[in-house]
């Protein structure tokens, strides 16, 4: 295998394919199930009832009886830290992070970079079937070691030009550009890896999120290896109290009888309704598709009924919520929007985007999780022929996309290899880049876009989110011109109100992004 590499693409990588997941659970409560049950009794008790009080007829009754009831908040107390590490990105992407209620961090690829080839492989491949997928993801890799290497000149020149290091007689600020413009090399390689790398998180969910979980695991892009992951993640709890996964909750539906799967065949989808889709977007990678008409009536009513301002006039009671002059809360480093009574008002202005974002990207823009979209089934969504995005520094040199290209047409050709072979499209998947294109519909409140929009138009975030952002800050300013007077990266907000503009510290940009917002130059 290590020959054939090699011919693809230069020296092959150090090769570490899949010794399967590893599941640790690190931090829990001592007795979950009685903590629930304990809860549950508090709810018609005159005291707060503790989970060393229950007793045995309690947990025998009490348990069964609020599950099956759909009384599950009680279940949410308890809650699980998890180490997961050697899970694919693929699997994050479609399950783990495909619902709000979790809190991860997870190694980036943006900053992390990738010296070995680690990946899922899917134990059901063997012959001649492991021998192309392997093949591919080798290749992939020897692909984006090949991308970093042409790009750091690249991203070396452009900070050194933004950041005026021909200015600068400090040999340490040289060193610093040289390790920023290697970051910004893997973080645009990136782009070829393939789904299945391996990743790894701390990964903290509660109990009823844990029994959803191990009930919903079929649903997604990886089955297989969500029925896996999660299985091994409801024996680390039940080791710990047996009861809180036997005496209550179901077991895991049968793959045939998830309802997205039914009378559907996998396979590659047929073009012309993605076509439609990007043609929608009249060039843009988001557009505004729904909004409320009256939203900034709506907004200022909401705020005269919080405040008990009947008469306040409308702009006044904008500025009350959206402008840091008037609202202090908009400049705090903690986003405490959704606590604040007055900004809890922009809760009922809410948009509907149509975007179309790459894999990894769009793995970034989950994380907003207040944000939700309806994200495709990759199983009945991706065709035949290369469908990616494409990143501008790869675009804009010809060497880098000849390669780029080079590699996503192997990619899809191993896909293609996979089916002629008979393997499930499930594992075919694997093999696709970072770069496989995504479309699908998102919505979310002018509370929680805010805090995207402040976090996604600073300059570090990534730059297809960064794009999306203005787009969606754009669209909006069509309609609602009153909402987005104060949007903006934190620089742009805090500048003239509060020290230090920029909230990166030694991570500042280098850019006065302050003096032009929305009109920046994205260099890189």
């Amino acid at each position: 295998m290590g020959e054939d590499v090699a011919e693809l693409r230069g020296r092959a990588p150090e090769v570490v394919l899949d010794g399967g997941p590893e599941i640790r659970l690190r931090n829990w409560f001592d007795a979950p199930y009685d903590d629930a049950i304990a809860a549950a009794r508090t709810c018609y008790s005159p005291r707060v009832i503790r989970p060393d009080e229950i007793t045995p007829g309690q947990r025998q009754r009490i348990g069964p009886l609020t599950f099956e009831g759909g009384h599950h908040t009680v279940y949410t107390h308890a809650n699980f830290e998890f180490e997961l590490s050697g899970i694919s990105r693929q699997l994050v992407w479609s399950l783990l992070h495909g619902f709000p209620f979790y809190n991860s961090e997870q190694q980036s690829q943006r900053y992390v970079k990738l010296e070995e080839a680690r990946a899922h492989v899917p134990e059901v491949l063997d012959g001649e079937a492991r021998r192309v997928y392997e093949r591919a993801i080798c290749g992939a890799w020897s692909a984006y070691a090949e991308l970093t290497r042409l790009l750091v000149p690249r991203t070396s020149a452009i900070l050194s030009d933004l950041w005026r290091l021909p200015d600068r007689a400090s040999k340490a600020f040289g060193r610093n550009v040289a390790k920023e413009a290697e970051k910004k090399a893997i973080e645009t390689a990136r782009y070829v890896i393939p789904v299945a790398c391996h990743t790894a998180m701390v990964y903290t969910i509660s109990g009823i999120t844990l029994h959803r979980l191990h009930r919903m695991a079929a649903a997604c892009d990886a089955p297989t290896e969500a029925r896996r992951v999660i299985g091994r993640m409801v024996e680390e709890v039940r080791k710990l109290d047996p009861d809180f996964i036997d005496a209550i909750g179901e077991g895991p539906i049968a793959e045939e009888e998830i309802v997205e799967f039914e009378g559907r065949q996998r396979g590659p989808a047929d073009p012309t309704g993605l076509e439609a889709f990007d043609k929608s977007l009249d060039g843009r990678s988001a557009r505004l598709v729904d909004w409320g008409a009256r939203a900034p009536q709506v907004v200022a009513g909401a705020v005269r009924s919080v405040l008990g301002l009947p008469d306040l006039e409308e702009a006044e009671a904008l500025a009350r919520a959206l402008d840091p002059t008037h609202n202090r809360y908009r400049l705090d480093r903690l986003n405490v929007s959704a606590h604040s009574p007055v900004m809890r008002a922009l809760s009922h202005a809410n948009y509907t985007f149509r975007k179309k974002l790459s894999h990894t990207a769009d793995s970034q823009d989950q994380r907003h999780r207040m944000v939700p979209g309806s994200r495709p089934l990759l199983l009945f969504n991706v065709p035949d022929v290369p469908d990616v995005v494409e990143p501008a520094l790869i675009a804009e040199d010809p060497e880098c996309h000849a390669l780029f290209r080079e590699s996503i047409e192997a990619s899809w050709d191993a896909r293609r290899r996979l089916h002629a072979l008979g393997v499930d499209p499930e594992f075919a998947l694997y093999v696709l880049p970072n770069a496989l294109a995504l479309r699908f519909e998102e919505s979310g409140s002018l509370l929680h876009l805010l805090h995207k929009w402040t976090m996604r138009t600073c300059l570090n975030a990534q730059r297809e989110i960064f794009e999306a952002s203005l787009d969606e800050i754009e669209q909006v300013r069509n309609v609602h011109p009153e909402f987005v007077r104060y949007v903006g990266p934190p620089c742009s907000l805090r500048s003239g109100r509060i020290r230090p503009r920029c909230t990166e510290g030694s991570h500042f940009c280098g850019v006065p992004v302050w003096r032009s917002f929305p009109d920046v130059e994205r260099r890189i």
